[in-house]
């Protein structure tokens, strides 16, 4: 599985956020009962944070910028060994490459001087 460490780090702020708002609202409604407190807190945050979820994991803003895979070979020198390609940047787009070039690291860094040169911040 491939994990967006920018998203999962958004997620993980939105869900430290989420409670303050959700115990406010408990301790508003502690007068209901705790369980009825509860429902009712959970269902406001659903209202809430449903949106906020939907970004964070549909945005192509949060998109990861390098895919890396094990075992490839790079395509400059030949050497098998974990891989990198550069996907996307605000002025570089290759996520819908059909035959994608992966570099060792060395390779790649080299790759990524040549982008800067170009132009291409990342």
């Amino acid at each position: 599985m491939k994990v967006n460490l920018k998203r999962y780090g958004l997620y993980l702020v939105r869900w430290q956020l989420s409670t303050p708002i959700l115990a406010g609202v408990g301790i508003i409604l502690a007068s209901m009962g705790a369980l009825t407190a509860a429902i009712v807190a959970n269902l406001i945050g659903g209202l809430i944070f449903f949106w906020v979820d939907r970004f964070i994991f549909t945005s192509e803003t949060l998109d990861a910028q390098w895919e890396v895979k094990e075992n490839i070979c790079c395509v400059d020198c030949g050497k098998i060994t974990r891989g990198y390609r550069l996907v996307k940047t605000q002025t570089y787009d290759r996520s819908d490459d059909p035959e994608p070039e992966f570099r060792c690291e060395d390779c790649s860094i080299k790759k990524s001087e040549v982008l800067k040169q170009q132009g291409h911040n990342h």
